[in-house]
């Protein structure tokens, strides 16, 4: 008998499935379309906090302080800055990236109050993983931090540099999370323990969830469930636009039925040729 690789049928990751949840029309712009997006600060700020908490844990542990951390900040900033040189023109003047960047210092600071480094080992650190399920649908993404205890138990860990959300949105905040778990699930046969959502922004505050299987089922059979609606609009052509409080920020609205404006024509594209490796960048979901 002979084992062959599932037929893969197009790929999901957190981010898109939340774009397609917030707006459908969103969704096509930055997927099927793939127009440019501007930097948004907010977005590159998170990119540059993330790299900073990766790396601390590149040093030994007593030596993961506050001051390590914010000695790090500068440097990966240059870093981004030479990859991505556009990142410059977020600012009007350096008065505004100096306040931008005193920032991302009062975060890395808080996430001192909320987690201790010093007695952390993370088995992983900005981890890609990938898993396709029976239907022939890819889920994938980047983990943040991947902590196992020395019993095997696994907890899931994210860095946000927003406020926590309040009651009614912490089921939308912890369906990444659930996402994340359902891949390693489907990928290593176990479900984690503990999924951490760690909040920089604001007060800072720690979100932690213990999932199991119901919650993985129900997670999958919502992923399915969004694949369909993805899979309709390609065939259909639709891409519904969702008016809410988002579009004020986003860079579509001249593009948008909902501001007076027009689509451009629908690339022929299939569902599979959303299949395709990326590294994060500064508009994946942070």
């Amino acid at each position: 008998m002979t084992l062959t690789e599932p037929v893969i049928i197009g790929a999901l990751s957190p981010s898109r499935a939340g774009d397609f949840m917030t707006c459908p029309l969103l969704y096509r712009f930055r997927v099927i379309d793939r127009i440019p997006e501007k930097p948004s600060a907010a977005a590159v700020r998170g990119t540059v906090v993330h790299a900073v908490l990766e790396r601390l844990y590149d040093l030994p542990a007593p030596r993961r302080s506050v001051e390590a951390a914010l000695g790090l900040l500068e440097p990966q900033w240059d870093r981004l800055l030479g990859e991505e040189p556009a990142y410059a023109q977020m600012f009007a003047d350096e008065a505004e990236q100096r306040e931008w960047l005193g920032q991302a210092r009062s975060m890395l600071e808080r996430y001192f109050t909320l987690e201790d480094p010093t007695r952390l080992e993370p088995a992983e650190r900005e981890l890609y993983v990938e898993a396709v399920l029976d239907s022939g649908l890819m889920l994938r993404g980047y983990i943040d931090r991947l902590d196992v205890a020395p019993s095997g138990e696994v907890r899931v860990v994210d860095y946000k540099t927003g406020s926590a959300p309040g009651p009614d949105f912490e089921a939308k905040a912890l369906f990444q999370m659930k996402f994340y778990a359902l891949v390693l699930w489907r990928l290593r046969g176990a479900i984690p323990r503990l999924l951490q959502l760690v909040y920089l922004g604001g007060g800072g505050e720690v979100l932690r969830y213990a999932p199991d299987e119901a919650d993985l089922r129900a997670t999958e059979r919502k992923v399915q469930a969004l694949w369909a609606a993805i899979e309709r609009a390609l065939e259909t052509g639709e891409w519904r636009a969702r008016p809410s409080r988002l579009c004020d920020w986003c860079d579509h609205q001249a593009l948008c039925p909902e501001y007076g404006g027009t689509p451009p024509p629908v690339p022929a594209r299939q569902p599979g040729d959303t299949v395709r490796s990326s590294r994060r960048t500064a508009t994946d979901e942070l």
